[in-house]
C-alpha cells in the first residue's frame, strides 16, 4: 500500500481538517482529498465522516490509524537499514517513556554516540504499551521502561535505579508543608504510586496530575509548588535557588528495565548497548558492526 496515502490519512486524522493537513504536507487541499478518496477506494471503506467543520474518523478509520503508524514506522526502518548497509553499520532503535528520557536517558544518549560512533541510532518516546507493541512488531530494538513488560518473546533486565526527590519552590522542612503548596503528582509508574500511597497517606489532593516530569517542572517554576522529580531535572534549578529538595523526606527509587526480543540476530549488539547504559566497561564501536562473515 502506498505509504504517501497512509501518511496523508494520518495527517488528516491528526488535524481533523483537510486544509491544515494540506498545509502541513505542502500539498493542495484538492490533492489531499484525492489521496483520501484513493485510499478509501483501495480499502473499500469510508475512513472519515465529513460534516461542516467537523471531520471524524469512522470505526474503520480508527482501526486503520495504529496500523498505518506501524506501517510507516516499518517503511522508515527498512529505508534506514538499507541505506546504511553499504557502510556495514547498524541502526539501533531505542524507545522509552517520556519520563525516562527526562530522568536520565537523554544524557545517556550522548554517551552512546560517543562510545559507538559507527552506529546509527533512532530515539523515540512512547507509552509503555506502544513500546511493547513495537518490540513485538520488531520496529523497535530496545524498550526502556519503569514497569517491565511480561511477554514471552521478550527478555528484560534491570539497568539502573533512578531516585526521585521531593522538591519545592519554597524552603520548607517537611513533606506535609511542601505538599500543601500546589502539589503535583507525577506518575512515575506502578511501584512509585504504591510506595507514594504508603509513605504519604496523609498528603492533600494534588492540584495537577501528569505523566511527564518536564510538565511538573515547568509548573513548579511558573506557579510554585512541589513534586517528586529526578536529580537530572532538579539540580540546575537547585543550584540557582529556584527549587529546594525537601529535607527529612525519603526519596523514592525506581528500577528501570531494558527489554528486547530474545530471538534476534542482533542480540549481542543489543546487550552491548544495554551494558553501556548500565555503565559497564565500554566495548569498541567496531564490535557492534557486522563482520564480513555474518
Amino acid at each position: 500500500m502506498d505509504s504517501e496515502l497512509l501518511r496523508t490519512f494520518l495527517e488528516v486524522s491528526h488535524t481533523k481538517h483537510f486544509g491544515k493537513a494540506a498545509e502541513n504536507l505542502y500539498l493542495t487541499q484538492a490533492a489531499v482529498s484525492t489521496r483520501i478518496r484513493q485510499l478509501e477506494s483501495q480499502l473499500g471503506v469510508q475512513l472519515f465522516t465529513r460534516l461542516r467543520n467537523n471531520i471524524r474518523l469512522t470505526p474503520a478509520g480508527e482501526k486503520l490509524r495504529p496500523l498505518a503508524n506501524a506501517n510507516l514506522t516499518l517503511v522508515q526502518r527498512i529505508r534506514q537499514e538499507v541505506a546504511i548497509a553499504n557502510n556495514q553499520d547498524q541502526q539501533i532503535s531505542i524507545g522509552a517513556t517520556p519520563n525516562l528520557w527526562d530522568a536520565f536517558l537523554q544524557h545517556e544518549l550522548s554517551k552512546l554516540f560517543g562510545q559507538f560512533p559507527g552506529i546509527a541510532m533512532r530515539a523515540e518516546a512512547h507509552t509503555a504499551t506502544t513500546l511493547a507493541r513495537q518490540l513485538l512488531e520488531r520496529t523497535l530494538d530496545i524498550a526502556i521502561t519503569f514497569d517491565a513488560p511480561k511477554i514471552d518473546e521478550v527478555s528484560t533486565e534491570e539497568i539502573v535505579q533512578v531516585p526521585l526527590f521531593l522538591a519545592s519552590s519554597h524552603k520548607v522542612d517537611s513533606w506535609q508543608t511542601a505538599m500543601q503548596n500546589h502539589y503535583v503528582m507525577v506518575d512515575w509508574g506502578t511501584a512509585f504510586n504504591v510506595q507514594h500511597a504508603q509513605q504519604f497517606s496523609g498528603a492533600p489532593p494534588a492540584v495537577l496530575h501528569t505523566n511527564t516530569g518536564r510538565i511538573a517542572l515547568d509548573f513548579l517554576l511558573t506557579n510554585g509548588g512541589s513534586a517528586f522529580l529526578p536529580e537530572s531535572l532538579l539540580m540546575p534549578y537547585v543550584q540557582l535557588g529556584q527549587l529546594h529538595i525537601v529535607a527529612d523526606t525519603p526519596s523514592i527509587s525506581r528500577s528501570v528495565y531494558a527489554s528486547y526480543i530474545t530471538e534476534s540476530d542482533r542480540l549481542e549488539s543489543f546487550k552491548k548497548i544495554i551494558n553501556a547504559i548500565k555503565g559497564e566497561q565500554p566495548v569498541p564501536a567496531e564490535s557492534l558492526t557486522p563482520s564480513e562473515n555474518t
